[in-house]
């Protein structure tokens, strides 16, 4: 008879056994390293689930939003926190009658998931736009405008009003489904807004949740993550700024951008890959994203319009993050909780375009 572990693992498609589960992401043209990552718990009362497949437990989004607010804590859903731009921008989605993406794990995968292994999509098999708050200060003049990242499309939205019309001009310019990267056609009524491609190689994200409201598991290992990493990486040579700074964003707006529509589109996909080559990351602690059970979360995009979701990480595995994930491009297996175009056929890592 089966266990309940190995009956989780046939409906959802996935495999706990690091060997098979490599194979299994290979086979979805996923790149894998088969490099050491230890499992290390934390300390005392701290529990987490271990037994639960980690794959799969992600929903499929078309865009994820981090907005600003310069807090590490937040009511439970921050999307009704009243007067906030994470709900007028919920709001603003009523529009186009599309749903805001919940951070809870899928209760049944899709067909497909036989091939591409459950919690392994791209942006275009959803419509769907998750909405976060992050730890990051707004950089505009105006402290009742925000700085909103928006992934994977990799850009920062600033001078963002904290009204039902900065909101909907968000969502019309950088936030809707349909809209591309820096070149939607929005008819709407000028906006201060000024959007620039992120000038990081990577962007990490710790999920922080709420310290009171929620399960507390994750805002006890954020800031533990976040030592972590910013440690590692400067001992590889990186830059780790846990702060957007209004100097590193240069150049000419994604609003200013002129020529036809494919020479705009040849200036940003420049743009990003001169961000790839900056060896600099920016490190953001977020509202909740979804399953505290599996703290340590953290999420990395990349200028390549890659997310790699990891759960069950402790500052023991974040040396092996950091070298294989964030400078090799490889994803570590036992860690993922699923990614967003992260399968790259032809491609041996996700740092290749």
């Amino acid at each position: 008879m089966y266990g309940l572990r190995r009956l989780q693992e046939l409906v959802l498609g996935v495999e706990s056994d690091p060997k098979l589960l490599r194979s299994q992401l290979q086979a979805a043209a996923v790149p894998v390293t088969d490099a050491d990552c230890r499992h290390d718990s934390y300390p005392g009362r701290f529990t987490i689930d271990t037994e639960s497949p980690l794959l799969g437990s992600v929903k499929p989004y078309r865009r994820q939003v981090v907005i600003s607010t310069g807090k590490t804590d937040w009511d439970r859903e921050v999307t009704e926190t009243k007067g906030s731009l994470a709900a007028l921008l919920a709001g603003a989605k009523n529009h186009a009658n599309l749903p805001i993406a919940e951070p809870t794990p899928p209760v049944t995968p899709s067909p497909k998931a036989v091939r591409t292994p459950a919690g392994v999509f791209r942006s275009s098999d959803s419509t769907k736009i998750s909405i976060l708050n992050g730890s990051h200060n707004t950089i505009a003049d105006d402290l009742d405008q925000e700085t909103v990242l928006v992934f994977p499309d990799y850009t920062v939205v600033t001078n963002v009003p904290r009204t039902r019309e900065g909101a909907l001009g968000l969502w019309g310019w950088a936030v809707d489904p349909v809209v591309e990267r820096g070149l939607a056609n929005a008819t709407i009524e000028k906006l201060p807004f000024k959007t620039w491609i992120l000038p990081y190689s990577c962007v990490i994200l710790l999920s922080s949740g709420s310290h009171k409201k929620r399960d507390n598991r994750c805002a006890l290992t954020a800031p533990k993550l976040e030592q972590a990493f910013v440690h590692s990486l400067q001992e590889n040579g990186w830059a780790a700024d846990r702060q957007l700074e209004c100097h590193c964003l240069m150049g000419t707006p994604l609003e200013d951008l002129q020529g036809t529509h494919e020479e705009r589109q040849e200036t940003i996909a420049k743009e990003l890959k001169s961000s790839a080559t900056e060896k600099r990351a920016l490190i953001l602690k977020t509202s909740h994203i979804g399953g505290h059970k599996f703290a340590g979360n953290c999420i990395i995009y990349t200028p390549q319009g890659s997310s790699v979701w990891y759960g069950r990480v402790s500052p023991h595995e974040v040396e092996s993050v950091v070298i294989n994930t964030i400078i090799h491009g490889l994803v570590l297996a036992p860690l993922l909780r699923g990614g967003l175009n992260i399968s790259r056929p032809g491609c041996k890592s996700l740092n290749d375009w």
